[in-house]
């Protein structure tokens, strides 16, 4: 009896402490801005936008731009309880008079954003917990985007779960959030869509040479593909947060 309800315990001890997938519905926007105009977006996000969020559920986590950026873009990342809140919350933002005036008079000297592109994201059931930075100092954080070779997503998935994020932190990489994308067409492979933090860029680009020699890295890595390559395509871009930005 006694080793039944020690066992018991010990369980219940282990579930308190398993995290818990976070089911909320997660977005990333890129807004590409027409050239001279990005400083205009980031006004009108920090003076209206991000404010009116707040008023309408729409959780605003991060708002980016490129270290190197000659497309004036901007990235942000929002979350919302479900994808019903998510289009309801939207749907009232863009009516409100408020947000109506500012986008009119940001406007008033020519259109600000020329092209924008929109992921629908998961948070996978191995992510850090998803939430704000503790820390006041600003990161340097990196966005990349894996497309694994056909069938070959949940083998990617498992080595990043089992190897690849433990190594990432013995080299100073700060997992911060990892996703997989929500494709428009449910037959096509979801993408591996995740965000590292650094001290800065220049720390950022020598944790990944030092990662890339780790002995532990390069038996994970080997012993993954014997039967072929995971990835087929990885994209990657540094950012730096904006001063309203929860992640810093």
């Amino acid at each position: 009896m006694k080793k039944f309800l020690f066992l018991f315990l010990f369980l219940i001890s282990q579930l308190a402490f398993a995290n818990k997938t976070d089911n909320r519905y997660f977005e990333l926007r890129v807004y590409y801005c027409n050239p001279g105009k990005l400083d205009a977006l980031i006004t009108r996000f920090r003076d209206h936008a991000v404010p009116l969020f707040k008023k309408y559920g729409i959780d605003g986590l991060a708002y980016w731009v490129p270290t190197n950026n000659p497309d004036h873009a901007f990235y942000y990342l929002m979350a919302y309880p479900n994808k019903e809140a998510r289009d309801a919350s939207w749907r009232e933002f863009g009516k409100d008079p408020q947000w109506l005036e500012a986008a009119r008079k940001s406007e008033e000297n020519g259109k600000i954003i020329a092209k924008a592109t929109i992921h629908f994201l998961k948070a996978t059931d191995y992510t850090p917990k998803i939430k704000p930075s503790k820390a006041s100092a600003m990161r340097t954080f990196e966005m990349r985007i894996y497309t694994a070779m056909p069938e070959k997503l949940q083998d990617l998935e498992n080595r990043f779960r089992n190897h690849t994020m433990k190594i990432f932190k013995n080299n100073g990489m700060q997992n911060v959030a990892y996703f997989t994308t929500i494709e428009k067409n449910p037959a096509d492979q979801a993408k591996l869509l995740y965000f590292l933090a650094y001290e800065n860029e220049e720390a950022g680009k020598l944790a990944w040479q030092n990662f890339r020699k780790d002995p532990d890295w390069i038996k994970a890595s080997t012993a993954s593909e014997v039967n072929g390559k995971l990835v087929e395509k990885v994209e990657s871009v540094y950012m730096k947060p904006m001063d309203f930005s929860k992640f810093r």
